[in-house]
């Protein structure tokens, strides 16, 4: 979910209207995947890397937050939507944020919609480091580790590869996120920037995946005995 930053400064208004006017972003394109049928959506909300910013931003990101989860855990609940947060790992998240994370989790726990994950403190290469070091503690031995042993060892693991990335602004880089996830996944880049992104803009990158040939590294089958 990238741009809030250039969306306020392009008004003239300090980088935190534009965190704040993301909210409205967030829950449309929640509500339009779950109308979609979408089963499992994603959103990168704060990266491991994202701690280097200015300390009253970061603080302002915090106290967003965990308004935002507060006041939309009943929508979320009502719509039976699972909600689950990668990452939350770095002890300067505020207690009180961590707990409504535990308590949305928890109060959502047993839905059986959509599973939403938001991707908080998360880092992509943090996550292979933690899984190889679960590897070892559990003693595996190396000859017997396979990519399905491994990804059992990342967090979550019952979250299915991810198949489209969608990364708003117009940016055109990975950022650290789900690394092992994305092998495979297709790639968006629409240049509006996420305070704009709407349902339609979200529809319109599921429009395009749908019609992407996906062959995971094969080839196309043959068509009229034609090989090519």
């Amino acid at each position: 979910m990238d741009g809030n930053g250039r969306w306020a400064q392009r008004r003239s208004l300090p980088r935190t209207a534009g965190h704040r006017a993301a909210e409205t972003a967030v829950i449309d394109v929640i509500e339009a995947a779950r109308a979609a049928g979408v089963e499992w959506l994603s959103l990168y909300a704060f990266s491991t890397e994202n701690w280097n910013r200015p300390g009253t931003e970061v603080e302002f990101l915090m106290r967003l937050v965990r308004r935002v989860v507060r006041k939309h855990a009943p929508l979320l609940l009502a719509r039976g939507i699972r909600c689950r947060f990668l990452g939350v790992a770095d002890p300067r998240i505020p207690r009180e944020l961590a707990q409504d994370f535990d308590d949305l989790a928890a109060l959502t726990a047993d839905n059986r919609g959509m599973t939403l994950t938001v991707a908080f403190d998360h880092g992509g290469r943090r996550d292979i480091v933690e899984a190889a070091r679960s590897l070892i503690r559990s003693g595996t031995p190396a000859d017997e580790v396979t990519e399905r042993i491994f990804a059992d060892h990342l967090p979550f693991p019952d979250t299915p590869d991810v198949d489209l990335v969608i990364r708003t602004s117009g940016e055109q880089r990975i950022s650290n996120f789900m690394l092992w996830q994305v092998a495979y996944a297709e790639w968006i880049f629409p240049e509006a920037l996420w305070p704009d992104f709407r349902a339609p803009d979200f529809l319109a990158c599921l429009h395009t995946y749908r019609h992407r040939d996906r062959r995971f590294g094969g080839v196309p089958a043959r068509t009229n005995g034609d090989p090519s």
